[in-house]
């Protein structure tokens, strides 16, 4: 009888264990292709990746991409209210043209934004569009960036240029993080990579 309960509680043990495994190894993210640096700097202030993750429409990549924050943060909440820089990073893994990309983020921006917001910040949203579809296409390997700086706004990144001058305030680049951690995200997976889930 001892013997046997022994046996029952090691069953339980190894039962519980395997699930435990099974568990962690559900919520981990699968790792990028691209190997982004552990942090960045932005105008002298160090950012440490928060998280990175592998967009993809339908079963094909189209880019990786990492956020990069002064604190860690996992929910959306917590990344919104966050003070200072953010930078996001991506690497396209195919070939984009870049009036899909400019009107993707158009239709994220209007998915996870009021209609009183987007009208606000129509001025920031047709720069971000006449960035992108400015180009005939990214080209696979080709990186660009969005990086928002407390008092000046968000400058956009082609290939590591930045295109024109920034744009918008703290409220703008929140619209912009939403694209990607907002209630209808581009990406569910992506979305919780991205905040380190």
């Amino acid at each position: 009888m001892f013997f046997s309960g022994i046996a029952r509680a090691s069953r339980v043990s190894v039962v519980l264990a395997a699930l435990s495994l099974a568990a962690a190894g559900s919520v981990a993210a699968a790792p990028t292709s691209t190997k982004f640096e552990p942090s960045q700097t932005v105008q002298g202030t160090p950012l440490a990746l928060n998280g990175a993750g592998t967009r993809y429409r339908a079963i094909f990549k189209v880019y990786d991409m990492a956020l990069y924050t002064q604190g860690k943060v996992g929910t959306p909440e917590a990344l919104l209210a966050l003070p200072g820089p953010k930078r996001l990073n991506f690497v396209a893994l195919r070939d984009v043209p870049g009036t899909d990309l400019g009107l993707a983020f158009i239709k994220g921006l209007a998915a996870n934004s009021t209609p009183e917001l987007t009208q606000k910040h129509t001025a920031s949203s047709t720069r971000l569009i006449e960035i992108f579809s400015g180009r005939p296409k990214l080209a696979t390997g080709d990186s660009f960036a969005m990086e928002y700086l407390p008092g000046k706004g968000t400058t956009f990144y082609i290939v590591g240029q930045p295109q024109g001058a920034p744009v918008g305030d703290a409220e703008f680049f929140g619209m912009v993080l939403k694209i990607w951690v907002g209630a209808n995200p581009a990406d569910f997976k992506l979305k919780d990579a991205l905040l380190g889930l």
